[in-house]
């Protein structure tokens, strides 16, 4: 009983974690927000999610959104890389299609900014293709 009811309390404190990370999203620092968007995509790509995320995905797709849009260079790499994980974890059902058809013109805008820094330009491109794999239901 007390093993279980540990385990309980360790995911508690799992998400308690994440959503304070999905909040750091939004803060005004830069620094703050990377940290955040790091240790989201450590998170991502352990571990399932998807329960956890299916609630949050219009708020952490709305933050991911304003990382690309604001951030710049490693900020839109680790964003782009957030939201290929994102996207997996959501998986090919309307849940993930929905994310990837909101956030794929901005992916478009990064990936062909001549502006933008390479890694930030690679990181949507790699998005894009692996969103559009797994989410996108019109074959185009």
């Amino acid at each position: 009983g007390s093993e279980a009811a540990g385990e309980q309390g360790q995911e508690e404190e799992a998400e308690d974690r994440l959503k304070e990370h999905m909040d750091n999203l939004l803060d005004k620092s830069a620094k703050t927000r990377q940290v955040a968007l790091q240790s989201l995509r450590l998170a991502f790509s352990s571990k399932t999610l998807s329960e956890f995320l299916l609630e949050r995905r219009l708020m952490l797709t709305d933050s991911l959104e304003k990382c690309l849009k604001k951030g710049k260079g490693e900020e839109q790499a680790l964003a782009g890389t957030v939201l290929t994980l994102l996207c997996l974890q959501m998986g090919s059902g309307p849940e993930g299609e929905e994310v990837f058809h909101s956030l794929k013109p901005l992916l478009i805008s990064v990936l062909t900014d001549s502006t933008a820094s390479p890694s930030a330009r690679q990181s949507c491109a790699t998005a894009l293709g692996m969103c559009c794999y797994i989410a996108a239901a019109d074959l185009e």
